[in-house]
This record gives C-alpha cells, sequence and structure tokens, in this order.
C-alpha cells in the first residue's frame, strides 16, 4: 500500500479540511481555524510520520487484487481501503469520508509549483447549475422538473501554464468598396489592398489543462481564472477536495498552447485592422522566445446528471463561479419555435408585397 496525508485537528484530533469561504484549513468538530501557511511544518511532520513498515499488511491474506492501472491506500483513520487510479492525489476515504493526500504522488517532477485555491462552495455549484436552467425556453419541461444531480465534485484539475513572447508578421487581402449612382447608371468601384502587421506581443499564463479525464472545452469555457490569487502550492489546500496529476506532459501540451497564442496573436493584429469591407489573412508567421512553462492546479466543479439514458457533464469554475454545460433540447418546441419564426417572416413579406401593390 502506498502513503497518505491526513491532517489532524491539533485540538480534538478531527480531520481538517480546507475551508474555501473563510480560505483557512477548519476542523468540522471543534470549529478551530488555522492558517495554511501555519501548516507547512505539520506537512512535513505528516511525510516523516508515515516512514514505518510494520510489516503485518504482508502477512495478511488479501481479499482482491488492486485491478490493473489502480492504487490501493489504507485509510490511517478507519483502516479501510481506498482504491484510486494511478494518477488522483486528493481523494476521499469511501468508508469513513474523511479527506486523503496521496502524498508520493506529489514530489519530484510531479509537484506543482502554484495553487488557486477553492473560492465557490459546493452549495454555490448547486446553484448555478439550477440557475443554469432559467430561461432556456427550449430545455424539455421534463429535465428541468425532475433532472437531479447525480455527483458533484470539487477537483483540482492540473494545467500548464505558458508564458512567451512572439514576433509576428502577418499580411492579409483586404477591400474597399465606393458606389455612386450618374444619370441612369449605378457604378461600384472596388479596390484591392495587401496589408502588414508585425510587432511583438508577451503571454502570461497560457492554460492549457493536462488531464485527458477532463473535456478540454469544457475547462477552456470555464476560463479566464484570475492568477493574482494564485499562490505557491501547499498539499493543504487539496484537503476535502479530490484532485489529478497529470497524465499530458508539458511537451504533448505545447501544441495546443501554440494554438492559442498563434490565434490570440492574429486576433490581436486583426484588431488594427479598420475601414476595409473585407480582409482576408493572407499569410501568419509566429516566432516564439522566452517560454517558460509552469504546472498549476486549478479549482473545478464538476457535476453530471442524466436525462433519457444520456449523460450531461457541467463544469463551474471554482474562483469566478462561471458556469458551462450543454443542455438537451426539446425538439417539439424547436420546431413549433422554428415554424412561428417562419410564419413571422412569410407575414412581414406578404405586407410588404401588399405595400408595394398599393403603392404600384
Amino acid at each position: 500500500m502506498s502513503t497518505l496525508i491526513e491532517y489532524k485537528c491539533p485540538c480534538c484530533n478531527g480531520e481538517l479540511t480546507f475551508n474555501s469561504d473563510i480560505q483557512k484549513m477548519k476542523c468540522p468538530f471543534c470549529d478551530t481555524e488555522f492558517d495554511v501557511d501555519t501548516l507547512k511544518s505539520y506537512d512535513d511532520i505528516l511525510k516523516e510520520e508515515f516512514v514505518d513498515d510494520m510489516k503485518w499488511d504482508e502477512e495478511q491474506p488479501e481479499i482482491w487484487d488492486v485491478p490493473e492501472g489502480m492504487v490501493g491506500y489504507i485509510c490511517e483513520s478507519c483502516r479501510g481501503e481506498i482504491i484510486t487510479d494511478k494518477t488522483t492525489v486528493a481523494s476521499r476515504c469511501p468508508f469513513c469520508d474523511n479527506p486523503v493526500v496521496m502524498a508520493e504522488k506529489l514530489s519530484g517532477l510531479l509537484k506543482p509549483d502554484y495553487v488557486i485555491p477553492f473560492k465557490m462552495d459546493k452549495e454555490a455549484a448547486e446553484k448555478a447549475f439550477y440557475n443554469h436552467l432559467k430561461g432556456k425556453k427550449l430545455l424539455p419541461k421534463m429535465f428541468k422538473s425532475e433532472t437531479k444531480i447525480k455527483e458533484i465534485k470539487g477537483v483540482y484539475v492540473p494545467f500548464w501554464l505558458f508564458d512567451c513572447d512572439t514576433d509576428a508578421h502577418i499580411t492579409y487581402r483586404a477591400t474597399r468598396v465606393r458606389r455612386w449612382s450618374s444619370g441612369s447608371y449605378n457604378y461600384t468601384e472596388t479596390s484591392y489592398y495587401q496589408l502588414v502587421r508585425g510587432g511583438l506581443l508577451g503571454f502570461e499564463r497560457v492554460p492549457v489543462d493536462g488531464s485527458t479525464k477532463m473535456p478540454d472545452d469544457l475547462m477552456d469555457s470555464i476560463e479566464p481564472y484570475n492568477y493574482n490569487e494564485m499562490v505557491d502550492f501547499q498539499t493543504a489546500y487539496l484537503s476535502g477536495y479530490l484532485a489529478d496529476k497529470y497524465d499530458v506532459d508539458s511537451n504533448a501540451s505545447e501544441e495546443r498552447a501554440n494554438t492559442r497564442v498563434k490565434q490570440s496573436t492574429e486576433e490581436a493584429f486583426r484588431a488594427t485592422v479598420t475601414g476595409y469591407a473585407t480582409c482576408i489573412p493572407n499569410s501568419s508567421t509566429v516566432k516564439l522566445s522566452h517560454g517558460k512553462i509552469k504546472y498549476a492546479l486549478l479549482p473545478v466543479w464538476m457535476l453530471n446528471t442524466e436525462y433519457k439514458g444520456e449523460k450531461f457533464m457541467f463544469a463551474m469554475n471554482g474562483q469566478t463561479g462561471k458556469f458551462v454545460g450543454n443542455l438537451p433540447m426539446d425538439k417539439g418546441a424547436f420546431a413549433r419555435w422554428f415554424l412561428g419564426v417562419f410564419a413571422g417572416v412569410t407575414a412581414i413579406a406578404g405586407g410588404i408585397a401588399l405595400l408595394l401593390g398599393g403603392v404600384l
């Protein structure tokens, strides 16, 4: 079995968890609060406490084998067995519900540089889900009235943060159109231009999630994060939440980072082109320099529900509260809406025709 870290309250020996409301560690039993910084030395002590090998576990018959790709742990509170996959670094015991941190997965190259602590709690995530359903006219009524959140969990998601400078050179094909009338004739003049834009841009903390478990579109959609609130990583922040280590390394994430940097660079320079009828990129060259990569854990609330056998996943930014997720559509309501719009357009067109007929 591997080692776990459980933060015990020095006052009553209860399980400490990170409280997002007060941004401190808090004991749910005696309500004692601790600053995260005060637990730095406590963190080192916890790691030193779990170096003994008592041998007796090896002498006991195994009840079952840990499935391939999974890792087994023994809860220090109730001695229950915790089975997780190899990327999980924080979880809860399924027997006593105490929060646990898998210490050895955070060492060496796997240790994050930074963390943004949770500011939004579970109740806020649940409330955001039901607010997300309001005002959706094409949402099935049964989904609104009967759907229940099947699972809700706070997860620290691994992200790679890319810093770089860019030197860009972009050309565009653009046009300007002039129209006028003279006598019985209408004239149109189209002028063609080749535009050149170039310069330097700096990027800080371009995020790319490093977990294959998390859909990229959901993780992109809950941005942005306020990185001014990012702090140096400490394992205490993970207590009471789930957390994963990356299973997509920084090298494999560079392609997505490059795509985001290139698109943002092109959009920034495109915004400087004004006064043209059309503007089409012709060529684009972006060179990177001074690249730096940091590893951080960012807070995300993940929610899951089902409707007619189909699973729906939602995500909320655990710092800002931004909520995203796809919803089912009532095809009957959509058909009625479409026919209503079509009928309205037809009625307007008919009225214009009658008006024109009367004028003629």
